[in-house]
């Protein structure tokens, strides 16, 4: 029997494909952001560490990696054509173990969120209904290049933010810390465009119409950058006007960096989408804990 036939017929995941359905290089975002609201509450961490490493733990590997398992699964067919290599389509794990894992890692999130009292079950039930809302059907936001990406920018950088601060200060967090919590939220939506390059076929022939399908690389890319960018002068404004200008100036690299960067992938948004993912989301997360600190700090 052939590798393809020994796939095809495959009765139980291979645990390397399962690791690569989770997707642990998704994980980094939504860690840093819930360490980004634990250091822009500013409490002392004394004998809290239990919340920060269970937080994060949700964050990544738990949530993150649900969303991961959830999204192929409900992506499937569209895999299919872009990325056949991936585990189900590639028949390394059969689609009822994906389905039955991010439904049971779904309920393992939301029972360890009751640990973190109810500002951190609020922020995983939250995001754990995020990531159906973005991937499963009837409501499948991902098939909009606005809702889409704006849904999983939420999920990825502001609710783990919220989520951190609200968790350590046992209270909802103070407001110049959701205010910048909301416009990191709203500049990963360019981040999570970024994605959409490598699909852009598979995309356009399931009627998921992302940025770069309604409104072809080029624009998309320029669309993106300014989504980047645009929140960032205005965390850079806010700051200067807390009187946090050491925060303000490292922010204010960082977005420097990003556009350094932002005007090599323009001129072929497509092929250098990947490269991009590294060199200005990079600068992007090394600003937010800039602004943390700060925030922490003041």
């Amino acid at each position: 029997m052939s590798d393809a036939q020994t796939l095809q017929f495959r009765r139980f995941p291979q645990p390397a494909a399962v690791l690569e359905l989770l997707k642990p290089v998704t994980w980094f975002p939504p860690m840093w952001a819930y360490l980004c609201g634990v250091v822009s509450s500013g409490a002392a961490l004394g004998e809290r560490w239990p919340e920060l490493l269970l937080g994060a733990a949700l964050a990544g590997p738990v949530v993150c990696g649900m969303s991961q398992a959830a999204n192929d699964w409900c992506d499937r067919h569209v895999d299919a054509i872009n990325e056949p290599r991936r585990p189900i389509p590639s028949g390394r794990v059969p689609p009822g173990w994906a389905l039955g894992l991010a439904l049971a890692m779904s309920a393992l999130a939301l029972a360890l969120g009751g640990l973190l009292g109810p500002w951190g079950f609020l922020g995983v039930a939250l995001a754990v209904a995020g990531a159906w809302a973005y991937s499963l059907e009837p409501v499948r936001l991902k098939r909009s290049g606005l809702w889409g990406p704006g849904l999983v920018g939420l999920c990825y950088e502001g609710l783990p933010w919220f989520t951190g601060a609200a968790v350590m200060a046992a209270a909802a967090p103070d407001g110049r810390v959701v205010a910048i919590a909301a416009l990191y939220a709203l500049g990963a939506h360019g981040i999570m465009t970024i994605n959409d390059f490598k699909a852009i076929e598979g995309d356009r022939a399931l009627g998921i119409r992302s940025l770069p399908v309604v409104l072809g690389p080029a624009r998309a890319a320029r669309v993106l950058c300014a989504v980047m960018a645009a929140p960032q002068v205005v965390v850079v404004a806010l700051l200067l006007a807390w009187g946090l200008a050491w925060s303000a100036a490292a922010v204010a690299l960082a977005l420097a960096a990003q556009a350094f960067a932002m005007r090599r992938m323009l001129g072929d948004p497509r092929g250098r989408a990947p490269w991009f993912n590294g060199a200005g989301v990079g600068p992007y997360v090394l600003g937010m804990m800039a602004a943390a600190l700060g925030l922490g700090a003041g």
